[in-house]
């Protein structure tokens, strides 16, 4: 394996538009329980900015930062994981070229920590293996191009780290 993997511009704005989208179907488990705290949602209008054409912007990684902080500050577990979700939606405009299995985490910590989000807020309506199929569904094949180019997705990470691997392996199994 090399130490660096080829990126465009069009497969960041590919795995950031698959990110966003993750975190976007939760940020309400969030803004119900902390209406008056914009963090999350900004750091996915960043997102959005560069998926629509924008640059990778100062304000992105800011936003990331200001939505995890956000998640530390949360009232409940799921909404952390729901801000935590927009954290990973900014950032993911970041992926490294790195051939490092954390990368991976740029990839689909997103859909991670929204699959654990809807886990916790919506119990017995919502379960991660749904959220995950959808996550499946929704990634292009771009993504999946991608994703395929790293090693797989570490261990550890506890439940999120389940669902990250879960997601992974069920990309990786897609054809392209």
């Amino acid at each position: 394996m090399t130490d660096s993997i080829a990126l465009t511009t069009e497969e960041l704005r590919a795995v950031t538009r698959f990110a966003t989208n993750c975190a976007r179907e939760v940020l309400a488990v969030f803004e119900n329980d902390h209406p008056l705290d914009g963090r999350p949602r900004a750091a996915i209008r960043s997102a959005q900015d560069f998926v629509d054409g924008g640059r990778r912007t100062r304000f992105m990684r800011i936003s990331a930062f200001a939505a995890n902080t956000a998640a530390t500050e949360a009232t409940t577990t799921a909404a952390a994981h729901a801000a935590r979700s927009a954290g990973h939606a900014a950032a993911a405009a970041y992926l490294h070229p790195l051939t490092n299995g954390h990368q991976v985490k740029h990839i689909l910590g997103s859909a991670g920590h929204a699959a654990r989000a809807a886990e916790l807020a919506y119990p017995g309506l919502f379960d991660a293996t749904r959220n995950l199929r959808t996550a499946t569904e929704q990634a292009t094949s771009t993504v999946v191009s991608v994703l395929k180019r790293y090693p797989p997705a570490p261990s550890g990470g506890g439940r999120v780290g389940e669902l990250v691997r879960e997601l992974d392996s069920a990309l990786r199994a897609r054809s392209l």
